[in-house]
Protein backbone atom coordinates (compact mmCIF):
# COMPACT_ATOMS: atom_id res chain seq x y z
CA UNK A 1 0.00 0.00 0.00
CA UNK A 2 1.57 3.35 -1.02
CA UNK A 3 2.49 5.78 1.73
CA UNK A 4 0.25 8.80 2.17
CA UNK A 5 2.03 12.04 1.37
CA UNK A 6 2.41 14.36 4.34
CA UNK A 7 0.00 17.27 4.28
CA UNK A 8 1.33 20.63 3.20
CA UNK A 9 1.15 23.62 5.52
CA UNK A 10 -1.85 24.97 3.58
CA UNK A 11 -3.61 21.60 3.82
CA UNK A 12 -2.99 21.43 7.56
CA UNK A 13 -4.28 24.98 7.96
CA UNK A 14 -7.43 24.30 5.94
CA UNK A 15 -8.12 21.02 7.72
CA UNK A 16 -7.75 22.71 11.10
CA UNK A 17 -10.06 25.54 9.97
CA UNK A 18 -12.69 23.03 8.89
CA UNK A 19 -12.53 21.12 12.17
CA UNK A 20 -12.71 24.30 14.25
CA UNK A 21 -15.66 25.59 12.22
CA UNK A 22 -17.39 22.22 12.47
CA UNK A 23 -16.88 22.14 16.22
CA UNK A 24 -18.65 25.49 16.50
CA UNK A 25 -21.50 24.45 14.19
CA UNK A 26 -22.03 20.97 15.66
CA UNK A 27 -21.86 22.21 19.26
CA UNK A 28 -24.56 24.77 18.51
CA UNK A 29 -26.88 22.80 16.25
CA UNK A 30 -26.10 19.14 16.86
CA UNK A 31 -25.26 16.71 14.07
CA UNK A 32 -28.72 16.64 12.51
CA UNK A 33 -29.18 20.40 12.57
CA UNK A 34 -25.82 21.14 10.97
CA UNK A 35 -24.98 21.32 7.27
CA UNK A 36 -21.84 21.28 5.17
CA UNK A 37 -22.79 24.72 3.90
CA UNK A 38 -22.75 26.09 7.45
CA UNK A 39 -19.36 24.50 8.13
CA UNK A 40 -17.89 25.79 4.87
CA UNK A 41 -19.15 29.31 5.52
CA UNK A 42 -17.81 29.31 9.07
CA UNK A 43 -14.44 27.99 7.86
CA UNK A 44 -14.25 30.60 5.08
CA UNK A 45 -13.95 27.90 2.43
CA UNK A 46 -16.12 26.67 -0.42
CA UNK A 47 -18.19 23.53 0.04
CA UNK A 48 -16.17 21.66 -2.67
CA UNK A 49 -13.00 22.64 -0.80
CA UNK A 50 -14.40 21.18 2.43
CA UNK A 51 -15.28 17.97 0.56
CA UNK A 52 -11.69 17.76 -0.70
CA UNK A 53 -10.59 17.20 2.91
CA UNK A 54 -13.58 15.26 4.24
CA UNK A 55 -15.93 13.07 2.22
CA UNK A 56 -19.06 14.00 4.18
CA UNK A 57 -20.53 15.79 7.18
CA UNK A 58 -20.37 12.49 9.06
CA UNK A 59 -16.64 12.14 8.29
CA UNK A 60 -15.98 15.55 9.85
CA UNK A 61 -18.10 14.71 12.89
CA UNK A 62 -16.35 11.37 13.36
CA UNK A 63 -12.91 13.01 13.13
CA UNK A 64 -13.90 15.55 15.78
CA UNK A 65 -15.32 12.92 18.13
CA UNK A 66 -12.24 10.73 17.74
CA UNK A 67 -9.90 13.57 18.71
CA UNK A 68 -12.23 14.70 21.48
CA UNK A 69 -12.51 11.31 23.15
CA UNK A 70 -8.76 11.03 23.46
CA UNK A 71 -8.50 14.44 25.15
CA UNK A 72 -11.67 13.99 27.17
CA UNK A 73 -10.56 10.76 28.83
CA UNK A 74 -7.02 11.86 29.64
CA UNK A 75 -7.86 13.11 33.18
CA UNK A 76 -9.48 9.76 34.04
CA UNK A 77 -6.53 7.86 32.59
CA UNK A 78 -4.25 9.98 34.78
CA UNK A 79 -6.00 8.90 38.00
CA UNK A 80 -3.07 7.32 39.83
CA UNK A 81 -3.73 4.19 41.89
CA UNK A 82 -0.46 4.82 43.77
CA UNK A 83 -1.38 8.37 44.82
CA UNK A 84 -0.26 9.30 48.35
CA UNK A 85 -3.69 10.76 49.16
CA UNK A 86 -6.60 9.27 47.17
CA UNK A 87 -8.96 12.04 48.29
CA UNK A 88 -6.59 14.66 46.86
CA UNK A 89 -6.20 12.55 43.72
CA UNK A 90 -9.96 12.43 43.18
CA UNK A 91 -10.26 16.14 43.92
CA UNK A 92 -7.63 16.82 41.23
CA UNK A 93 -9.79 14.83 38.83
CA UNK A 94 -12.89 16.87 39.74
CA UNK A 95 -10.90 20.08 39.30
CA UNK A 96 -9.55 19.06 35.89
CA UNK A 97 -13.01 18.08 34.65
CA UNK A 98 -14.38 21.47 35.69
CA UNK A 99 -11.41 23.18 34.02
CA UNK A 100 -12.27 21.34 30.81
CA UNK A 101 -15.84 22.64 31.00
CA UNK A 102 -14.37 26.13 31.33
CA UNK A 103 -11.77 25.73 28.59
CA UNK A 104 -13.54 23.36 26.19
CA UNK A 105 -17.30 24.06 26.35
CA UNK A 106 -17.84 23.42 22.63
CA UNK A 107 -16.18 20.01 22.88
CA UNK A 108 -18.35 19.11 25.87
CA UNK A 109 -21.53 20.09 24.04
CA UNK A 110 -20.43 18.17 20.94
CA UNK A 111 -20.04 15.03 23.05
CA UNK A 112 -23.33 15.64 24.90
CA UNK A 113 -25.21 16.06 21.60
CA UNK A 114 -23.81 12.78 20.34
CA UNK A 115 -24.87 10.95 23.51
CA UNK A 116 -28.37 12.47 23.47
CA UNK A 117 -28.81 11.11 19.94
CA UNK A 118 -27.94 7.60 21.13
CA UNK A 119 -24.19 7.76 20.39
CA UNK A 120 -24.57 6.36 16.83
CA UNK A 121 -21.01 7.27 15.85
CA UNK A 122 -19.14 6.37 19.06
CA UNK A 123 -21.11 3.54 20.68
CA UNK A 124 -18.26 1.20 19.80
CA UNK A 125 -15.83 3.32 21.79
CA UNK A 126 -18.28 3.66 24.69
CA UNK A 127 -18.80 -0.10 25.03
CA UNK A 128 -15.14 -0.77 24.24
CA UNK A 129 -12.28 1.49 25.31
CA UNK A 130 -14.36 3.84 27.50
CA UNK A 131 -16.01 1.00 29.38
CA UNK A 132 -12.64 -0.70 29.90
CA UNK A 133 -11.14 2.51 31.27
CA UNK A 134 -14.07 3.12 33.64
CA UNK A 135 -13.89 -0.52 34.81
CA UNK A 136 -10.17 -0.08 35.51
CA UNK A 137 -10.59 3.13 37.50
CA UNK A 138 -13.66 1.80 39.35
CA UNK A 139 -11.45 -1.00 40.67
CA UNK A 140 -8.90 1.58 41.82
CA UNK A 141 -11.58 3.55 43.67
CA UNK A 142 -12.98 0.35 45.24
CA UNK A 143 -9.50 -0.63 46.42
CA UNK A 144 -9.03 2.78 48.06
CA UNK A 145 -12.38 2.36 49.82
CA UNK A 146 -11.49 -1.18 50.96
CA UNK A 147 -8.23 0.18 52.38
CA UNK A 148 -10.14 2.86 54.31
CA UNK A 149 -8.48 5.68 52.38
CA UNK A 150 -11.76 7.11 51.07
CA UNK A 151 -15.41 6.74 52.05
CA UNK A 152 -17.15 3.84 50.36
CA UNK A 153 -19.45 4.56 47.39
CA UNK A 154 -20.41 2.74 44.24
CA UNK A 155 -17.36 3.70 42.13
CA UNK A 156 -19.25 3.84 38.84
CA UNK A 157 -21.88 6.22 40.14
CA UNK A 158 -19.17 8.32 41.80
CA UNK A 159 -17.50 8.72 38.39
CA UNK A 160 -20.85 9.47 36.74
CA UNK A 161 -21.66 12.09 39.39
CA UNK A 162 -18.32 13.83 38.77
CA UNK A 163 -19.08 13.92 35.05
CA UNK A 164 -22.55 15.31 35.74
CA UNK A 165 -21.55 18.01 38.22
CA UNK A 166 -18.64 19.31 36.14
CA UNK A 167 -19.89 19.04 32.55
CA UNK A 168 -23.16 20.71 33.60
CA UNK A 169 -21.31 24.04 33.49
CA UNK A 170 -20.50 23.60 29.80
CA UNK A 171 -23.53 21.72 28.51
CA UNK A 172 -26.05 23.95 30.32
CA UNK A 173 -24.05 27.17 30.24
CA UNK A 174 -27.05 29.26 29.15
CA UNK A 175 -29.09 27.97 32.08
CA UNK A 176 -26.31 28.67 34.59
CA UNK A 177 -25.81 32.18 33.26
CA UNK A 178 -29.56 32.84 33.09
CA UNK A 179 -29.98 31.99 36.76
CA UNK A 180 -26.75 33.42 38.17
CA UNK A 181 -26.17 36.40 35.82
CA UNK A 182 -22.37 36.33 36.27
CA UNK A 183 -20.36 39.27 34.92
CA UNK A 184 -17.79 36.84 33.54
CA UNK A 185 -16.80 33.35 34.64
CA UNK A 186 -16.78 33.92 38.39
CA UNK A 187 -19.58 31.36 38.77
CA UNK A 188 -17.04 28.74 37.68
CA UNK A 189 -14.70 29.84 40.47
CA UNK A 190 -17.64 29.49 42.88
CA UNK A 191 -18.38 26.07 41.40
CA UNK A 192 -14.77 24.99 41.93
CA UNK A 193 -14.94 25.94 45.61
CA UNK A 194 -18.32 24.27 46.05
CA UNK A 195 -17.33 21.02 44.32
CA UNK A 196 -14.06 20.81 46.25
CA UNK A 197 -15.89 21.17 49.57
CA UNK A 198 -18.74 18.88 48.52
CA UNK A 199 -16.67 15.98 47.25
CA UNK A 200 -13.91 16.34 49.86
CA UNK A 201 -16.50 16.10 52.67
CA UNK A 202 -18.17 13.13 50.98
CA UNK A 203 -14.95 11.24 50.22
CA UNK A 204 -12.99 11.78 53.44
CA UNK A 205 -13.40 8.65 55.57
CA UNK A 206 -15.10 9.23 58.92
Amino acid sequence: MPKQRPRTRIQEKNRAAILDAALEVFSRHGFRGSTLDQIAQSAGLSKPNVLYYFSSKEAIHTALLSELLDDWLEPLRALDENADDPVDELMAYVSRKLDMSREMPRESRLFANEIVQGAPRIMGEITGSLRALVDEKAKVISTWADQGKIASYDPYHLIFSIWATTQQYADFDAQMRGILSPAGDEHLDDAARFLDGFYRAALTPH
